[in-house]
């Protein structure tokens, strides 16, 4: 089963992806720890990212699709994967086809989770960790019983403005992904506000027609 998981950051992408994992048995494919590989292996691709980087530049979609290319021809892709976090863009998303058309490999479907953006705020801005214990939590749906107040700390980037640039960049570059996916008639749609459990049974309701 070859996947894609796709929506919002704090819409539960990482948390869906891991029971996907659980039940086909296949590797979550993100880029941010695929170029780090490829970076540590010093691969080819991975050493042209580093210069890249290294510039403080970004790494082109041409190096990024070759270090995909590089990881999806691994022994553990052959039984499927789960995409997280590529493509962000269209023209990402294009090449991508080109590649996977290449390499003879579909994508079978993808999972886009819809939740609107107040909620995502929402997810996102009550969430603690914990400076002593490193637990995280959430002052709304899962507040801290036995922390001292004082001992939880917010990110610098779940605060509210940068939670709603984050959106806000999003839905510019990457939400118009679900055309693109849904003309390939390959696009799940799944509401995102339900109770992890439901989303759960929803995606592997749909995964199974």
């Amino acid at each position: 089963m070859n996947l894609m998981v796709f929506g919002a950051p704090g819409a539960g992408k990482g948390t869906q992806a891991k029971f996907l994992i659980e039940k086909y048995d296949i590797p979550q494919i993100s880029t941010g720890d695929i170029l780090r590989a490829a970076i540590a292996d010093k691969t080819d691709m991975g050493m042209e990212a580093k210069n890249f980087m290294d510039a403080g530049k970004l790494v082109p979609d041409s190096t990024i699709i070759g270090i995909i290319k590089d990881r999806l021809a691994e022994d553990d892709c052959k039984k499927g994967f789960i995409l997280d976090g590529f493509p962000r863009t269209l023209p990402q998303a294009e090449a991508l086809k080109d590649l996977m058309a290449n390499m003879n490999i579909s994508l079978d479907k993808v999972i886009s989770l819809n939740v609107p953006d107040e909620l995502i705020v929402e997810r996102i801005t009550g969430r603690r960790t914990s400076k002593v214990t490193g637990k995280i939590y959430h002052m709304k749906f899962n507040p801290p019983t036995d922390e001292k107040e004082e001992d939880l700390i917010q990110r610098a980037d779940d605060t509210e403005e940068t939670v709603k640039q984050r959106l806000s960049a999003y839905h510019e570059q990457t939400a118009p992904l679900i055309d693109f996916y849904t003309n390939m008639g390959v696009i799940v749609e799944l509401d995102g506000t339900k109770e992890v459990s439901e989303v759960t049974a929803d995606m592997f309701a749909s995964l199974a027609k």
